[in-house]
């Protein structure tokens, strides 16, 4: 059983050893990416082994009496026990690499056991672990000259669930998650142009059809109003680019097309101000590349040209700095990958060249983070596919390079979460398609692999749920083949 605390996943666990004929057992729940925030010395370790596995630092607590905690953390392998410690798990530090676990007190048995039975790895011992979480069953078996040792689990701690499948199958789709709770998903592609829509219920894992949108669209884009309505905007479809808008009410689960843009175009960004219009910018079709801007103004449901930015760009990203700037990075402007990046200010409606990112990069994501600057990741520039990171910070107008990813990736997914980490998804490279997922901490500048999705996805999508989980919806898994799955972590 599992519930939140302090952004943490918290796992139920019964753990019993039988070491010849004395039998063991105890009651513990995990801290997953978290370890112990000491106030004082009192919750330092009595104890520090290594050990290969987390289950093997559960079995060291186990077989020493005095422990009542422990973190296991998995870069190195290290072990922390304790003993002597207060009450601190109201008091945890966030820490992707930790896993941390406490015994439920009373649970331990026996309480006290034999000095002749406390001894780990003796000759002659069968060692026996049993881990109850979940669903799925993995066993893992390892041997000695001294000792033989079976692990039997009824999951591993796995980060990623399988939820209800979409009725159809769809890439390059939007996804948004609406006031309510719920998630649209609409449009996109799997060998034909699709306009249906479908709302995903957190709360059932389901879901359910709506209305379809007025034409079939791929490759567009989904922005929430301040009034709660969804705006979709251009794209393209078998009869060519479009500059048509639409509007969807969650209320009557229903679309009313609205004012067009002045241009057609797939590949644009499209991004809600503070004063609650909308700012598309970019783009392109078969004859060119945007630097073309326009205004959506939803108490009219028109639009207004407003200032062109610099350069013409698609396959870029848009993001809302917290002074109400907006962002723009990189894309390509016909054949050539832009490094450049400029700022648009909504107050005067122009636009503003600023630092250039270290490398031109296109299907790249920009990622908001708490300290207000922006994490750029990955990318293609029509040659290479990019691991590299950069930052830009608003107060200067510059980017420095951060850590790298572990794999290169574009046309992934990026998703800040409530911890402050940011977690990058699926994409592709020259290797083909990824169903490879990391974190990034700010604090740290570095990257930690966390675990797979279940399927490889590019030109997927990603939406923060208000329970803070992540879904991730559709995609593809190789070239032609187009996915209904959904998964959340």
């Amino acid at each position: 059983m599992a519930s939140t605390r302090v952004c943490l996943w918290l796992l139920f666990m019964i753990i019993t050893q039988l070491t010849a004929q004395d039998i063991r057992s105890m009651e513990m729940y995990l801290m997953i990416d978290s370890k112990f925030q000491c106030a004082n010395t009192t919750c330092l370790p009595f104890i520090s082994i290594i050990t290969s596995n987390i289950k093997n630092c559960q079995v060291a607590c186990l077989a020493q009496s005095q422990c009542i905690a422990a973190t296991f953390h998995r870069s190195t392998s290290d072990c922390e026990l304790f003993d002597n410690m207060l009450n601190q798990n109201g008091n945890m530090l966030a820490d992707v690499d930790a896993t941390s676990m406490k015994i439920n007190s009373g649970t331990r048995f026996p309480p006290e056991p034999s000095a002749s039975n406390s001894t780990t790895a003796a000759a002659d011992t069968a060692l026996t672990t049993t881990t109850t979480v979940a669903t799925a069953t993995t066993t893992a078996t390892t041997t000695s000259t001294t000792t033989t040792r079976t692990a039997s689990t009824t999951t591993a701690i796995a980060k990623w669930i399988m939820t209800g499948n979409l009725s159809v199958a769809r890439f390059g789709h939007i996804s948004s998650t609406l006031m309510n709770g719920s998630v649209l998903v609409a449009g996109g592609y799997n060998g034909g142009y699709l306009n249906s829509a479908e709302l995903y219920d957190p709360t059932t894992g389901t879901w359910t059809t709506t209305a379809n949108m007025s034409i079939t669209r791929y490759l567009h884009t989904a922005s929430i109003l301040v009034n709660g309505l969804v705006l979709v905007t251009g794209g393209q479809n078998n009869g060519g680019y479009l500059n048509s808008a639409e509007l969807y009410n969650s209320a009557t689960g229903t679309w009313t097309v609205t004012g067009n843009m002045s241009v057609a175009r797939q590949y644009h960004t499209a991004s809600t101000l503070s004063n609650g219009s909308v700012l598309v910018a970019g783009g392109n079709n078969s004859a060119s590349f945007f630097n073309s801007a326009e205004l959506y103004n939803p108490s009219t449901g028109t639009w207004t040209a407003t200032g062109s930015m610099n350069v013409g760009r698609g396959y870029h990203t848009a993001t809302i700095l917290a002074n109400g700037a907006v962002l723009v990075t990189g894309g390509a402007s016909g054949v050539t990958y832009v490094n450049s990046a400029e700022l648009y200010n909504p107050t005067t409606g122009t636009w503003t060249n600023t630092g250039s990112m270290s490398v031109g990069r296109g299907y790249h994501t920009a990622s908001i983070l708490a300290n207000g600057k922006v994490l750029v990741t990955g990318g293609y520039n029509g040659a290479s596919f990019f691991n590299s990171a950069e930052l830009y910070n608003p107060s200067t107008g510059t980017w420095t390079t951060t850590g790298s990813m572990s794999i290169t990736r574009a046309r992934h997914t990026a998703s800040t979460l409530a911890n402050g980490l940011v977690l990058v998804t699926g994409g592709q490279n020259s290797g083909g398609y990824l169903n490879s997922a990391e974190l990034y901490n700010p604090s740290t500048g570095t990257w930690t692999t966390t675990a797979n999705m279940s399927i490889t996805r590019a030109l997927h999508t990603a939406s923060t749920l208000v329970n803070g989980k992540v879904l991730v919806t559709g995609g593809s898994r190789s070239s032609g083949v187009y996915l209904n799955s959904a998964e959340l972590y």
